[in-house]
């Protein structure tokens, strides 16, 4: 819980400074305009990119697949979105890399290792029905 509220105050300082050092570059009035047209662009992306991902999830179960990999890419994009709905550069940034499918595949493998974690000391249980 330290460590979460820690990385939470972090975000807040650093977005901070991020607004003061873009708005003595472009304006106050620019940079709230960027900040506005950033969420606005990137809530529509994740949008349109959560209903696919959705959809696949529906698809990959219809098939009798596990949904998995599908579950975990809604999943990020869903952070993602909420992210960009924040205000915020940093968030931003972070955002848009949780959407954007070539740039999610980085972030798999951490995802995927703890989740493996979590199976492994018994805090994730999976039920089969």
């Amino acid at each position: 819980m330290k460590k979460i509220m820690g990385g939470l105050i972090a975000i807040v300082l650093i977005e901070i400074a991020i607004f003061i050092l873009v708005g003595n570059i472009i304006g106050v009035f620019n940079t709230l305009l960027l900040i506005l047209l950033t969420s606005i662009i990137g809530i529509t992306i994740a949008k349109k990119q959560g209903i696919q991902s959705v959809q696949n999830i529906r698809n990959s179960i219809a098939e009798g697949m596990p949904p998995g990999v599908a579950m975990i890419d809604t999943f990020m994009i869903f952070i993602g979105g909420a992210l960009l709905a924040l205000p915020g550069f940093l968030t931003d940034l972070i955002g848009f890399a949780f959407i954007f499918s070539f740039t999610r595949k980085l972030f798999k493998p951490m995802i995927y290792y703890w989740l493996r974690k979590k199976l492994k000391n018994g805090q994730v249980f999976i039920i089969h029905r």
